[in-house]
């Protein structure tokens, strides 16, 4: 965990250069802007920053619609990697979530990415599928997962 404090907070249009750099830094195929900027706009949207010294430090980006919900986007700024704020975010996406009737929540994840995959299973997510060349930059398949509408899981 974070020895700094630690707040997460909605995202505002400000963040999203910020989180937009974060972005272009850990992922080969990118959000844009523009997308990001949309999501904020968006009802159903759950977009959360990570806020440690009055930085943002990382992002989560989702929906729900009705009985399901989906992880679109996750991100942590590399240097401040394996401190919990990639689970931080993740428990506070699902405690909006399970506020009202818990959904099922999906993602999906790089089949190579097994720190990601460690992380959602510790919160309940289990693999339900693969998707083919869902990644294209570099071309891989993505696992999908599935978190069955329950209480959220500590994460220990």
């Amino acid at each position: 965990m974070t020895a700094e404090p630690l707040t997460i907070r909605a995202i505002a249009p400000a963040d999203v250069p910020t989180i937009r750099a974060i972005e272009v830094a850990t992922f080969p195929d990118p959000w844009s802007a523009q997308a990001f900027g949309s999501m904020l706009e968006a009802p159903q949207g759950i977009s959360t920053a990570a806020i440690v010294a009055g930085e943002v430090v990382g992002y989560l980006v989702g929906w729900r619609v009705g009985d399901e919900a989906e992880l679109a986007n996750l991100a942590v700024r590399a240097d401040r990697r394996g401190r919990g704020i990639g689970a931080a975010l993740l428990a506070d996406f699902l405690l909006r979530l399970d506020a009202e009737q818990p959904p099922t929540v999906y993602l999906e994840v790089r089949d190579s990415n097994a720190a990601a995959q460690a992380l959602y299973r510790r919160y309940g997510f289990v693999a339900a599928g693969r998707r083919k060349g869902y990644y294209t930059r570099p071309a891989e398949d993505a696992v999908v997962m599935r978190r069955p509408g329950a209480a959220v899981g500590r994460g220990d």
